[in-house]
């Protein structure tokens, strides 16, 4: 054991942080410095900063290559990719939507007075439930948003079939998924257009970014038009638009950091089998386990704290962490479903969604990504061992903070 773990035999018991500097869960994969300031400063020298610059066309390009599709559309961030898709495919009324995603999916939808109609997700692999899609269809439903989770897509095929016979939209929300497949087939191409983040949280970065990829051209050219304002050349406005583009500053990170794939990849796979290892033998602690034979990309490391095995609940065991400078999450909690405005308008969502509430109140998610590795690794495992053996102690703790 080392020192560093020695020291802390839990903060929240009024030992030492076990680390001096957090570890954050989502802190930016950088990619090669070097490379990035050199692409910085051929833009400088260009003095071309926005509007479709080369090293935007070339992020479109290279995004496309990699995910074996024929358009990719860039743009500002993946909120705003949502809103331009959802818009250019005509969507209104009623979209379903998971509402175990994080909240920008529903916001997207409501943000455009469409209704976003939360289903529950599978308990098995958190994303949506395809029986539960069909069951919540009605007269106004106009699309179903899928959102591929952790790394790991939503069931596809029984998703494209369930539009196609219904007569549906079919969009999805892959901020998740970059360089993922479902049954060996590549996100990127699959229902009407998928939506990715390259926000600085996620595997592959653009500091801030998003994009649409779609096989459908004529698609690919509405997104265009509608991420510019309209314009279809010099002083010609042929569509309503918005303001969505992607800098060239963020296509220069976003190039750089798709240079690294491989080593994200690698690294992000390092991680989550030392947390195999360093969680291994933990009663109520399951991480969620590896798919083999798909491509993964492994960005999320999500635990699931069984509430009936567990020694201590998953907030009790995330108030141990944060103490010990440890800054894991509780996504995506509590569920859209209770965030604003949606809590308000259908209090009692919740009673309909019970794999959600119940996935809401048992998942963490642990730092992960190029910034940790095997020492820091185990160090976690064994904050959380001696967080378990010393239970009644930490409960005590906390209920006299509350």
């Amino acid at each position: 054991m080392s020192h560093t773990s020695r020291s802390s035999s839990l903060a929240i018991l009024g030992a030492p942080p076990a680390f001096a500097e957090a570890l954050h869960v989502g802190r930016p994969n950088l990619g090669s410095r070097e490379a990035l300031l050199r692409r910085i400063n051929g833009l400088l020298d260009r003095n071309w900063l926005t509007n479709n610059g080369p090293l935007v066309q070339e992020f479109e390009q290279r995004v496309a290559e990699r995910l074996d599709v024929a358009h990719c559309v860039a743009t500002c961030n993946g909120t705003v990719a949502l809103e331009i898709a959802i818009r250019a495919l005509g969507l209104s009324g009623e979209v379903i939507v998971p509402s175990f995603t994080f909240v920008a999916t529903a916001h997207a939808l409501k943000w455009q007075e469409i209704t976003p109609v939360f289903c529950d997700i599978d308990p098995r692999t958190h994303t949506i439930d395809p029986e539960d899609v069909e069951r919540r269809i009605g007269p106004r439903t106009a699309g179903i948003i899928g959102v591929h989770l952790w790394g790991r897509p939503c069931d596809v095929a029984r998703l494209e079939a369930l539009a196609s016979r219904r007569g549906l939209t079919l969009l999805f929300d892959a901020s998740h998924a970059f360089g993922c497949t479902h049954a060996g087939r590549l996100v990127g191409g699959c229902g009407a257009a998928e939506v990715f983040s390259f926000h600085a949280t996620k595997f592959i970065n653009s500091a801030e970014g998003g994009a649409i990829t779609t096989s459908d051209g004529r698609l690919a050219e509405r997104l265009r038009l509608m991420r510019n304002f309209g314009f279809a050349g010099y002083d010609n406005v042929v569509s309503i638009g918005s303001n969505g583009k992607m800098s060239e500053l963020s296509a220069a990170m976003g190039l750089t950091s798709l240079e690294s794939f491989e080593e994200f990849v690698d690294v992000n796979f390092r991680n989550h089998e030392s947390y195999t290892r360093a969680l291994a033998g933990l009663p109520g602690l399951a991480l969620l386990p590896d798919e083999r034979g798909e491509r993964r990309n492994y960005q999320y490391v999500v635990v699931e704290v069984d509430p009936e095995a567990c020694p201590l609940t998953r907030d009790e065991l995330l108030a141990v962490l944060h103490a010990d400078n440890v800054l894991a999450r509780r996504y995506f909690y509590p569920g859209c479903h209770r965030m604003e405005p949606y809590g308000s308008l259908d209090p009692e969502s919740g009673r309909g969604l019970p794999v959600t509430e119940a996935v809401c109140r048992r998942v963490l998610v642990l730092p992960t990504g190029t910034s940790i590795g095997d020492e820091q690794i185990a160090t976690v495992g064994e904050i959380v061992r001696a967080a378990l053996a010393k239970a009644e102690e930490i409960r005590r703790v906390l209920s006299s903070e509350r």
